[in-house]
């Protein structure tokens, strides 16, 4: 007769690369900035093509949607700040580089923007999907400047179950 009160030992042989993907953080995707004016690193506009590595993971309706919230928020400051910038490379010498103040303290004003906005979109959507949008400041392909992009990194999944 069979003892169903008894418990069985699990098996040790797991399979070690079901659980090595299971937490596995794929490369992250880069949204680089495509407007024409560029201002302390930041561009006037991301780009809205779809990354095809998020295919499967995100809509590109979601993906588009927010990108254009970004791309608001940008449109609204940057032009402003692109004048005073102008206005202070005019006055530079007079004031001994003080002029570029206003464009400095604008241009970080835009940076908080985009990254309240970034945190809301995570919070709602992207958290929920696995997904986590932030600003990063990257160095251009090709000179020694820095730029200021959008990374879509993978969050990983908590484990329930870990052998010990």
């Amino acid at each position: 007769m069979a003892d169903f009160d008894a418990i069985a030992p699990a098996a040790e042989e797991e399979d070690s690369s079901s659980l090595e993907s299971y937490t596995q953080i794929a490369e992250p995707v880069i949204i680089r900035g495509t407007g024409n004016i560029t201002v302390f690193g930041l561009s006037n506009q991301f780009s809205r093509d779809f990354p095809s590595e998020l295919t499967g993971r995100l809509a590109p309706e979601e993906f588009t949607g927010s990108v254009a919230r970004l791309n608001n928020v940008l449109k609204k400051s940057l032009p402003m700040s692109a004048r005073w910038l102008l206005c202070g490379c005019c006055f530079c010498l007079c004031t001994c580089g003080c002029s570029l103040w206003p464009v400095i303290c604008l241009s970080k004003r835009t940076r908080h923007s985009l990254e309240k906005t970034l945190e809301t979109e995570n919070t709602n959507l992207y958290h929920k999907l696995g997904l986590h949008w932030r600003l990063a400041r990257r160095k251009c392909e090709n000179s020694s400047l820095m730029e200021y992009v959008l990374v879509v990194e993978t969050i990983p999944k908590k484990d329930i179950f870990r052998p010990d």
